[in-house]
């Protein structure tokens, strides 16, 4: 319902139904549809008449037969009662809050006051005890209000009588009264206060907060202290001197507030009297320009070598104000545990693509190869500086202190490979070539050791070997060829222990 004070037809029911001295009568009939959306059938019994609706609830299959029996009954509607605020706007502005706003203007202050004293109860029985009857036991002398009510209002020097069965009511028509003469009155000219007029903020400052402004800007001291206090304690008085520089001002009053108010008003008309002050220019702030956030293109093509490739990529497109790259996954292969991600950026009419084992590295391949396509050199990844080595260790390094230290080397081994150093193939009898100078077999044939590290390669990335395969063909070999991929790595090590005859 858009209005949530009008009544809906369920209650416009019940009023007729009580104007007519009949009794309604709600009946659910069925209950169709499955659990989330049942449709209610609900029959209104008026007298003798009915009527039935459907609802998605029981309450608005209630609410749409009620509307048909209010456009369809025959029995007499009741009158409709106006409501209170018919005739009346809701966003209007009483009397007494126009003439508030009137009086601010004119700088005069609305004074109310009833005329109309309370009439006390008076018992007219005779309390001569005559006649032998006995005088009433409670008397309660509670005052009466009177049948209109009267209202005094004095604004300035002007008094305004109004009249009405409320107090508020009186006070309307007395502010109403008052509207009518003083609208007519031309506004009052601001005062100058230090020759210049005063700002509307000070309308609505208090006389003590413009003692301490304008002592503020005159450097001034400013000093409230009550000098005297006498009177009972229900009804004491006090009094209040102020001292603002060489100006001096006393208030007397009922509380300490009220009399360094006073104090204020006081002090605050020698103020006004003072010559204006100088008027000095301020000084315009200097407004520091903000640096541009874009980087200005080097002509040098090893601009920004140091830098994240996917970084110096967007800001040389900024720098060219051009479009920034965009990026996108081409593909995604491999096992669940070797994901291998192509990675496709795009900068302009050229585009470039890397690969790399999650989506991150991939990107920043691809932007590698997008600053070489565009002609900037990306830096080449330099070894790490060895420490000062004496002549003796320089001269002492053979190919077994390099064997050890595989990790020096740019080439990365395959995912679960680890190389073995001397020690261990000796002891597990496996056999290392070269690198072991106690055993005295042959060194392995180098084509088959790529054979070998192709083969371990595709098992690794994809579960299956077609080298393999066409290495057991090839051979008549009568291995077990495996006929989905193996994805446990002691399974494909056995595999291609098999496939190259690796003891």
């Amino acid at each position: 319902m858009a209005n949530p004070k009008e009544k809906t037809p369920m209650c416009l029911v019940n009023e007729l139904a009580r104007f007519n001295k009949i009794q309604p009568e709600y009946k659910l009939l069925s209950e169709q549809g499955p659990a989330h959306s049942k449709v209610f059938t609900v029959q209104l019994t008026l007298g003798d008449q009915h009527w039935e609706a459907e609802g998605t609830s029981i309450k608005k299959a209630q609410h749409a037969a009620a509307a048909k029996a209010l456009e369809g009954t025959k029995f007499p509607k009741p009158t409709a009662r106006p409501s209170r605020s018919e005739g009346k706007n809701p966003d209007s502005v009483t009397p007494t809050v126009e003439l508030n706003a009137l009086c601010m203007k004119l700088g005069k202050k609305p004074m109310y006051k009833p005329i109309d004293p309370y009439t006390g109860m008076r018992s007219t029985y005779n309390y001569t005890m005559r006649g032998g009857t006995y005088p009433p036991r409670y008397f309660y002398p509670f005052p009466v209000g009177p049948l209109l009510y009267q209202v005094e209002l004095s604004i300035g020097g002007q008094q305004f009588h109004g009249k009405g069965r409320t107090r508020q009511a009186a006070k309307h028509d007395a502010a109403a009264k008052a509207l009518k003469v003083l609208q007519n009155e031309p506004l009052p000219e601001k005062p100058e206060v230090n020759g210049k007029e005063p700002d509307d903020e000070n309308l609505n400052k208090s006389e003590i907060s413009q003692v301490f402004e304008i002592a503020l800007k005159r450097n001034l001291p400013v000093n409230f202290e009550v000098t005297k206090e006498s009177g009972p304690p229900h009804m004491k008085s006090f009094v209040t001197k102020v001292s603002v520089g060489e100006f001096m001002g006393e208030g007397e009053g009922k509380s300490k507030k009220i009399s360094k108010k006073n104090a204020a008003i006081a002090v605050l008309e020698e103020l006004k009297k003072l010559p204006p002050l100088p008027t000095v220019e301020k000084m315009k702030p200097r407004i520091k320009k903000k640096t541009k956030s874009i980087v200005k293109l080097q002509t040098s093509p090893e601009y920004g070598q140091g830098m994240n490739p996917i970084s110096r990529l967007a800001q040389i497109q900024q720098a060219k104000k051009e479009k920034e790259p965009e990026y996108m996954l081409i593909t995604e292969r491999g096992l669940p545990r070797r994901r291998e991600f192509v990675m496709q950026v795009k900068v302009g009419v050229h585009t470039a693509e890397g690969m790399g084992t999650n989506k991150k590295v991939a990107k920043r391949n691809a932007a590698e190869n997008m600053l070489e396509i565009l002609g900037f050199k990306v830096p080449q990844p330099q070894p790490p500086k060895p420490a000062l080595k004496t002549e003796e260790k320089v001269r002492g390094c053979n190919k077994e202190d390099d064997f050890r230290m595989p990790y020096l080397s740019h080439q990365q081994l395959p995912a679960g490979i680890l190389p073995m150093v001397p020690e261990v193939a000796q002891a597990v009898g496996a056999n290392q070539g070269h690198h072991t100078k106690e055993f005295n077999r042959a060194a392995p044939n180098p084509a088959k050791a790529t054979v070998t590290a192709m083969i371990a390669r595709e098992l690794l990335y994809g579960g299956t070997s077609p080298t393999a395969e066409t290495i057991l063909k090839n051979n008549n070999s009568s291995g077990h060829v495996p006929h989905g991929p193996l994805t446990r790595p002691s399974e494909q090590l056995d595999y291609l222990s098999n496939v190259q005859g690796i003891q």
